[in-house]
């Protein structure tokens, strides 16, 4: 079975700054628990620069 290719960030919905998830759980009116993509598996579709 493969490994997932994200991980659970927390994040504060007012200043965009990140959280732990259990932190982010508890405030639920204030946060979001968003899946980030580990290093490697971003988006490498990007125009490239002249």
């Amino acid at each position: 079975m493969s490994k997932s290719k994200t991980f659970p960030i927390g994040r504060d919905s007012k200043t965009g700054e990140f959280l732990p998830v259990a932190e982010a759980k508890k405030r639920p009116n204030t946060t979001t628990v968003e899946r980030m993509p580990k290093p490697g598996y971003g988006d490498t579709k990007a125009p490239k620069k002249k």
